[in-house]
């Protein structure tokens, strides 16, 4: 049985639960949608991204 799982928000938590469902290979847990204020193009950026933290 598949879990369908929407997402509110998309900050540094958000991505990180993204990247760990996406990259166990898990089949029983679909991702339908991503609320947030950025774009796709940010986004995506964003979660491509692997770089959490900036140095100040």
């Amino acid at each position: 049985m598949t879990v369908c799982v929407a997402m509110n928000g998309f900050g540094r938590i958000g991505r990180n639960i993204l990247r760990a469902i996406m990259g166990n290979g898990r089949q029983d847990i679909q991702v339908v949608a991503v609320n947030d204020l950025g774009s796709v193009e940010i986004n995506t950026h964003l979660l491509h991204s692997k770089r959490s933290i900036r140095k100040m």
